[in-house]
């Protein structure tokens, strides 16, 4: 179910998910004004002050017409700015916290009390039911295709288990969507949102490196590699830039990471996509990226509509 603070405020039920060296605050602004929800990884800056101005800026360029945003961020003890971070994100006033690997009630009542929501990445159900306890509301069902690190479940599979332990909670699907007639797919199926990365990596608005946009043009679904040696958690990456026979040799060695063979720079010169790169042709700016989704999710609600159906006879008396 869709939280009752988004209802009447997107134009579309996307959420542009928050990605690493790729989301900025020009993206964010762009998408929220554009009618969908942006959000940007705190570790996007290096440092907490950084993330402060960040939130300052992308507060200064939204209007009460923009759809909410989010910011994302680990809520784990291995996250030595988790504290800063929460201050800084309750000071602000940010719409939404998407929070990853762990959530604790303390974070989820502290984003409540300004009247923010938590949405909780999770790759299994477990994950989802421990989230669940902790009063986020909404899970993000990370099936497999995505991009970053993502999960390997078949989404209408994850959907199927999910939908009966959300008691009322926000069901939003990640993984493999690049245009409007998936979004339309996804909510057809259950989902209250769709998460969309990939498509915005390859946006003017978007931080991500010439080169990264220009793989993200040339590849298509076979060039996305799904392994956990680069950085010890199953991600997807691009074939094209990972090493060659260290990286064979690394996956048939088997617990040994990539970074402990070559340390190369992951994320920088090991690049990210989902499987939905294959159908990006193009670099547009965020807006019009959104007035193409728009168009193509009510392609796709027209289509669901004019399927030919047999109507169902009574039985014969």
């Amino acid at each position: 179910m869709l939280p009752k603070s988004l209802e009447g405020r997107l134009r579309l039920p996307i959420l542009v998910s928050p990605m690493f060296l790729v989301s900025g605050p020009d993206l964010v602004i762009a998408s929220s004004r554009a009618g969908v929800m942006g959000s940007f990884p705190a570790f996007n800056q290096r440092t907490s002050e950084g993330y402060e101005q960040w939130l300052k800026t992308v507060r200064a360029g939204l209007d009460a017409g923009s759809a909410p945003w989010a910011a994302q961020f680990p809520v784990h003890r291995s996250n030595e700015r988790l504290e800063t971070d929460l201050a800084l994100t309750i000071k602000y006033e940010v719409p939404i916290l998407i929070s990853t690997i762990g959530i604790t009630r303390e974070v989820t009542d502290a984003v409540h009390a300004y009247g923010g929501l938590v949405f909780h990445d999770a790759i299994n159900v477990r994950h989802a039911k421990k989230a669940l306890e902790a009063n986020v509301d909404g899970i993000i069902a990370v099936s497999g295709g995505g991009g970053g690190h993502s999960g390997t479940y078949n989404p209408f599979a994850f959907l199927g288990e999910l939908k009966p332990v959300m008691d009322g909670k926000a069901l939003i699907l990640a993984g493999g969507m690049s245009d409007g007639q998936a979004v339309a797919g996804a909510i057809a199926a259950g989902a209250d949102l769709a998460y969309l990365g990939t498509r915005f990596i390859n946006t003017v608005e978007s931080i991500a490196s010439d080169k990264l946009k220009r793989l993200v043009l040339e590849s298509d679904i076979t060039d996305v590699v799904y392994t956990d040696a680069v950085d010890g958690m199953g991600s997807s990456f691009l074939r094209q830039t990972l090493p060659g026979d260290d990286f064979r040799r690394s996956l048939a060695e088997g617990p040994q990471t990539l970074g402990e063979i070559l340390e190369p720079r992951r994320w920088i010169d090991i690049l990210s996509a989902g499987q939905g790169v294959g159908a990006i042709q193009d670099i547009p700016a965020t807006a019009a990226l959104v007035d193409r989704l728009e168009a193509g999710y009510y392609q796709a609600v027209s289509r669901l509509n004019a399927f030919p159906l047999t109507p169902r006879r009574a039985p014969a008396a």
